[in-house]
């Protein structure tokens, strides 16, 4: 339905107008307007999308009108009457954004012809406007999922090269050259609180925040260069701290990693966060890395951060020997050097404490290594050691057994059914009960590729298929196997196919003929 305003002084040319466009054009709406003045109040109510404005009026004359009008009412089109064979106002009109106009008198054909192809033009808008409108909507709906895989991506080493780039630009965040990550260890029951944190770090407009692993929740944080490191750090950990008002937050707790100043180094940031979270203390709710105390300048472990990461990179990989091979020789180098056996022991612990993060991050339920007993000499501590070892590698491979054979080719077949939609790394993970982090791993390990790549080649696969039946347009196929933009659909089809879709498409008819 379109609404059509007429603007003229004479009475006999408004019915006359009106006669014409009601027979020739259905859906039509029609007001009138007697002079300028008229119109710009009737405009306030009606809301007319056409007026056809004579411009020889007493009072306000018809250019006048348009002119107010426009301040208000921008997108509002309009057709100038004149009784002039030459439009002397043409000029001003078309500052006006004047899209015709009709001499008096007309010909049937000539109101018809003018007044037809506006009509057309705002069919046209409005079309372009509800797809502008989906697609922001569609937008809006999928970007928290592109936010979770992006991280999940930056922090485990699942780089995607087609497309992370677009990803990160539909993200539109204030991206810095610095960069570092919070880690947030959540109590058991405030998974609840996962929407609410990532509504505090949305309003910074300054942070990502990714999947749950377990009850740990990372965030990617965007450096203040008006604000001090530290200071943004601080202000971030406490409005999160904040968000539990009704219950007792003493159980949460931040580990806040250093800046680092690319993305592909984020990692580093990420592990550091999660070291900082051991011992926690009374009153104490965060923790910045830089903060940890080090150990003797003369020692051998004066690099123990650089090796704190290798060893979290170990276990997340699955090298379980090679991590409880050093820890043993660990024990066995103290014993040889007559360490403390209290601070032997407090050592061996924060390593089995840093296997523990990782395990629980693989979805491994929260797993505290302690001691059973008080520990004497250093023979009872490599026993006991050991212990924990077998023990916490046991309830990883109890987890691990229930991923059935099948699982993976599951996972395969629900994305090729339904990559049209919006799949997520943590969707899949919740559709199998098991951690997203483990998922991708197993499904790179088992079929050589991560499942964002596999889901991408599924997507491109079936618009390849869709761009051979020609009544169907590229943005019709955009939509239609699982993107909400056009132009990031063509530049990840570009990198896979090494064409854009168009070049493809035209590609496809010279084949056929």
């Amino acid at each position: 339905m379109m609404k059509l305003l007429i603007v003229d002084d004479e009475q006999v040319e408004r019915e006359g107008l009106k006669y014409i466009l009601e027979k020739n054009f259905s859906g039509l709406v029609i007001e009138q307007a007697k002079n300028g003045q008229a119109a710009i109040q009737i405009v306030e109510e009606f809301s007319p999308d056409l007026v056809l404005m004579d411009i020889q009026m007493p009072g306000i004359n018809g250019l006048e009108a348009i002119e107010r009008i426009n301040k208000d009412h921008p997108n509002i089109k309009f057709i100038m009457i004149t009784a002039f064979a030459k439009f002397d106002y043409a000029h001003t009109a078309m500052k006006l954004g004047v899209k015709d106009y009709l001499l008096k008198p007309s010909k049937t054909s000539e109101i018809i012809d003018t007044v037809g192809k506006v009509l057309s033009l705002l069919e046209q808008e409005r079309e372009s406007m509800a797809i502008s409108t989906f697609q922001q909507h569609a937008l809006q709906k999928t970007l928290p999922i592109v936010e979770t895989d992006v991280v999940t991506q930056l922090l485990f080493d699942h780089m995607h090269d087609i497309h992370l780039d677009e990803l990160i630009q539909l993200l539109d965040i204030q991206m810095s050259n610095e960069k570092f990550v919070m880690s947030v260890l959540l109590p058991k029951g405030a998974e609840r609180f996962y929407s609410a944190i990532k509504e505090k770090v949305r309003k910074t407009e300054r942070g990502w925040v990714g999947a749950l692993y377990g009850r740990q929740l990372p965030i990617i944080v965007f450096r203040q260069q008006e604000k001090s490191f530290r200071l943004q750090a601080v202000s971030l950990a406490q409005a999160i701290l904040s968000i539990p008002k009704s219950t007792n937050n003493s159980s949460w707790f931040i580990g806040i990693g250093n800046v680092c100043h690319s993305l592909d180094k984020i990692r580093h940031s990420y592990q550091e966060s999660l070291i900082a979270t051991k011992e926690a203390k009374p009153h104490v709710r965060f923790r910045f890395y830089a903060d940890l105390p080090t150990h003797d300048e003369n020692s051998e472990d004066q690099n123990l951060k650089q090796l704190e990461k290798k060893l979290f990179d170990q276990v997340r990989n699955g090298k379980w020997e090679e991590f409880s091979s050093y820890v043993i020789n660990l024990i066995h180098r103290y014993e040889s050097e007559k360490t403390n056996v209290m601070q032997s022991q407090q050592r061996v612990l924060e390593l089995l404490w840093i296997a523990s993060r990782v395990l629980t991050e693989l979805g491994v339920e929260p797993y505290t290594p302690l001691f059973s007993t008080q520990i004497h000499d250093f023979r009872q501590l490599q026993a006991e050691t050991s212990y924990l070892l077998d023990y916490m590698w046991q309830s990883y491979v109890d987890y691990c057994s229930q991923l059935e054979d099948d699982t993976i080719q599951q996972i395969k077949q629900y994305i090729i059914e339904h990559s049209h939609k919006e799949i997520s790394l943590d969707k899949i993970a919740h559709k199998v009960g098991l951690s997203p982090i483990y998922i991708s791993k197993m499904f790179k390990e088992q079929l050589g590729v991560n499942y964002i790549s596999f889901l991408t080649e599924c997507r491109i696969e079936k618009a390849k298929k869709l761009m051979m039946n020609p009544d169907k347009s590229l943005k019709e196929i955009t939509f239609e196997v699982g993107y909400h933009d056009p132009n990031y659909f063509s530049k990840v089809f570009k990198k896979l196919c090494g064409a854009s879709p168009t070049e493809y498409r035209k590609s496809l008819i010279g084949m056929k003929e």
